[in-house]
């Protein structure tokens, strides 16, 4: 029997539609509860979509993926699936530790060594926490006084979400599409500014680390890529007015030919090489080259939904309607019959 936590997470829905059209029994369960080992009992395998937003998941998830892992059953996401989700800083090790072509990025864990790091290699840059998603918490520092505002305060009174992110998303989706969804939704943004929501005022202070990527410029989109154990689907994400990211513009191309081959060879040699069951990547173009900015195992689903169809790993296309956590679902079961767990 499968075990799913239904109660969070998008992708959990299409899991159970997915069991219910087929006739596959599951159990639902909740992975915060104390005695969620005691509930998995008798299943053989666990799906469940835990986001980087949620501070309770945060303290404990990868602890219990890989305790259960340890146990025998097959989890989605796996520990090598999800270790790094929401942390760029462990993605720059695993990706330079499998030889990934990433954007160059530095890490430093004491202010003299980014301070003197900074004197030498200059700006512009591309500053970033470890977690946050939708160009949250990143900022492109145009000059050595800024850069070295950030060192300083990065190993002093250090970080936290700032209460303005959700309002200036709001403002850029009321100008990209004017309605009065989106008018209320500015509304909204200002009363989370007020009042943040409880799980960014749970989360916790960033400190005693600072990372920088090189800065690529002269490119109006990235391109995001997931791969889904042996399928990819991608879209193009133009960078919106004014500014140099492309995550979150809500500017999205779903033409497949608008995707360069050399970036789904990359995402699925990468995926591979680091035994990971699903990855998005976002890469951007430097010189001749694609390069990876960073990675997660979990992407909304509403950026993909108009996608006519995905490539297989020897990068053929196949035209139509897909669902990716069916993709995902479809993929654990067929572990389970490979390996014959009972």
């Amino acid at each position: 029997m499968l075990a799913i936590h239904t109660d969070s997470g998008p992708f959990a829905a299409g899991w159970v539609e997915y069991c219910s059209k087929n006739d596959i029994a599951f159990r639902a369960v909740d992975c915060f509860s104390s005695d969620i080992v005691e509930q998995l009992q008798g299943c053989r395998a666990l799906l469940w979509h835990w986001q980087h937003h949620d501070y309770r998941a945060a303290l404990f998830a990868r602890q219990l993926v890989y305790s259960l892992e340890t146990r025998g059953l097959v989890v989605f996401p796996s520990r090598a699936t999800c270790w790094h989700y929401d942390d760029k800083v462990g993605q720059k090790y695993l990706l330079e530790a499998v030889g990934a072509p990433l954007i160059p990025s530095h890490v430093f864990y004491d202010e003299k060594s980014a301070t003197e790091w900074l004197r030498n290699s200059g700006v512009p840059l591309v500053w970033k926490l470890r977690g946050g998603a939708g160009s949250r918490n990143v900022k492109l520092v145009t000059t050595t006084q800024n850069a070295l505002r950030i060192i300083k305060r990065s190993f002093r009174s250090g970080w936290r979400a700032s209460r303005l992110h959700a309002l200036d998303e709001r403002v850029w989706a009321f100008r990209r599409a004017p309605s009065s969804r989106s008018f209320l939704g500015i509304a909204r943004g200002i009363a989370r500014a007020v009042r943040p929501h409880e799980k960014y005022r749970n989360q916790s202070t960033d400190r005693n680390y600072v990372y920088f990527q090189d800065f690529v410029p002269e490119n109006d989109h990235d391109i995001r890529v997931v791969v889904i154990g042996e399928r990819a689907f991608a879209i193009k994400r133009m960078v919106r007015k004014g500014d140099f990211r492309a995550s979150g513009s809500g500017l999205i191309i779903h033409d497949p030919r608008e995707i360069p081959r050399d970036c789904l060879r990359i995402a699925f040699d990468v995926t591979k090489a680091i035994g990971s069951q699903c990855c998005a990547y976002d890469f951007v173009r430097s010189g001749n080259d694609w390069k990876i900015v960073e990675i997660s195992y979990a992407f909304s689903l509403a950026g993909y939904t108009a996608c006519p169809g995905f490539w297989d790993a020897d990068l053929r296309w196949h035209e139509g309607d897909f669902r990716p956590e069916y993709f995902m679902i479809e993929d654990v079961i067929s572990h389970l019959k490979k390996d014959h767990i009972p």
